[in-house]
């Protein structure tokens, strides 16, 4: 298997981020956290500094298995004025490789036209940026090869989601019993 990159712009959701990037180092699945910014180190939104650990004009995607979107704001909206990460994301829908945002960050594939006809969730407030997409108040939701979570609460899910997709179902309750996860 490939890497799974974690893209990251100032104001990003740090569980959102973090949670993802933990389980699936967990999981074993290699994850790259990748700075859309001119520096490695990135503030979130709660002002907590990341490392990541490559800019993105540095990085070469070629091993790219998916793109993951963590949200929080001013995050996402950085995320989507990425001129480069938008058409690696463009290049990834073409060739129907799996995508997957939580929170704010499912506009930035919603402005991009590429939720018609897809179920997704969203945190609310962004829903309008999700022309034709199939909305729902889920915690988390995969459609094919797309996987949207609804926002901070639900991160750990929504990288379970990620897991389950990659890895499978046993992996998933491995992660669950090792992590003390309670699914209510």
């Amino acid at each position: 298997m490939g890497t799974i990159y974690v893209f990251l712009a100032e104001g990003f959701e740090e569980i959102e981020a973090i949670s993802v990037i933990d389980i699936l180092r967990r999981a074993g699945i290699h994850t790259m956290i990748i700075s859309v910014i001119e520096s490695k180190v990135v503030s979130g939104a709660h002002g907590i500094p990341v490392v990541a650990d490559n800019l993105f004009e540095e990085t070469d995607f070629a091993d790219a298995e998916m793109l993951v979107l963590p949200g929080g704001m001013p995050g996402a909206a950085g995320l989507d004025a990425h001129t480069g990460l938008r058409s690696l994301i463009l290049k990834f829908a073409e060739a129907g490789k799996p995508l997957a945002a939580i929170c704010a960050a499912p506009m930035v594939y919603g402005k991009l036209g590429l939720l018609k006809g897809k179920k997704v969730t969203c945190y609310p407030g962004f829903e309008k940026f999700l022309e034709g997409a199939l909305l729902t108040d889920e915690a988390v939701v995969r459609d094919g090869s797309l996987i949207t979570g609804h926002g901070p609460g639900v991160a750990s899910l929504f990288a379970l989601e990620i897991v389950n997709f990659f890895l499978g179902k046993a992996k998933v309750d491995e992660l669950i019993k090792s992590m003390f996860i309670t699914l209510l």
